[in-house]
Parts: structure tokens; C-alpha cells; sequence
């Protein structure tokens, strides 16, 4: 089995995705998998910038660190990764909008992250940023942890 490259995408790249990124990363340890992972954002604003430094606490609350720096995503990321995991259904129409080329066959497949949990309810990794309290990146944390294992359980023996 090839080595997965994945990317994970939500608006600005400073909450969900590195946090996606930093999860998937752990998990890709536990399991020994030489996968590709990294995160970027749909907007610029917080490109060249750490995490939110609410991801980066709910991270390290479970033992997880990220060095990631956000970008944003680029047309050759369509080219260069298997699977681009959104988080919300915007992200997700945006990223088939812009994945909308005619002319060239793209290799990405394009899926909301959450359609790896099976309760319908979950499957929506809402943005916490402008939450008061670190529920919502609690929430979120769980959510993605969820959906990065069953990605994996997924895709470990199949790709």
C-alpha cells in the first residue's frame, strides 16, 4: 500500500485543521503509517501564524503538541494529495468549487472529515472560534479524534 497524503482544510487554518493535523499525526504513530499529513485554510488571515492558542491548550490537554504554521490552500494541492478532508459544508462547497477544472483530472478526493463518525448529528466539525469557552474545541477535539480513527480503519488496508 502507497503512503495516503492528506489534507485537512477549515476557514483560516488556525483551529479545526491543525488541529485534524495534529491528531492524525499521533494516530499515524500509534499505527506505525507513513502517511502525508498537513492542514491549511481557505482564507490568508492567519498565514505565517501559530494555532489559536485555545487549539494548542486543548491539544497539549491531551498530550498532543503541533508545530504547524498556517497556510493556505493552493491549486497544486489538489494535484499533490489523495484525500482533502473539510470540515463543514462550506468548506466542503468551497473546496468543490474550486476544485472545478475541466480541463485537468485531479487526484484529491474531496470529503468532509466528520463522514467518518456514523451519527449524522456529529458529522459537522463546527468552527470554535468564536466560542466563549473551550467547550467548542473540546467538542471539536473529539469529533476529529473520532473521525481520524475511523479514517484510518478506513483506508489502512484499502488505498
Amino acid at each position: 500500500m502507497k503512503p495516503l497524503k492528506i489534507l485537512f482544510v477549515c476557514i483560516g487554518n488556525t483551529c479545526r485543521s491543525p488541529m485534524a493535523e495534529s491528531v492524525m499525526k499521533h494516530w499515524l504513530e500509534e499505527y506505525d503509517l507513513n502517511w502525508k499529513v498537513d492542514s491549511a485554510g481557505l482564507r490568508t488571515w492567519n498565514v505565517g501564524r501559530k494555532p489559536n492558542e485555545r487549539c494548542i491548550k486543548v491539544l497539549e490537554e491531551n498530550g498532543l503538541t503541533t508545530d504547524h504554521i498556517g497556510r493556505q490552500i493552493s491549486t497544486m494541492d489538489f494535484y499533490n494529495y489523495d484525500y482533502i478532508l473539510a470540515m463543514d459544508e462550506h468548506n466542503l462547497h468551497e473546496l468543490q468549487t474550486l476544485a472545478k477544472d475541466p480541463s485537468q483530472e485531479r487526484c484529491a478526493k474531496i470529503e468532509l472529515l466528520g463522514k467518518y463518525i456514523d451519527r449524522p448529528e456529529d458529522q459537522i466539525i463546527r468552527d470554535p472560534y468564536f466560542c466563549n469557552s473551550m467547550g467548542g474545541f473540546r467538542c471539536a477535539f473529539l469529533q476529529i479524534t473520532e473521525s481520524c480513527q475511523n479514517f484510518i480503519a478506513a483506508h489502512m488496508y484499502t488505498d
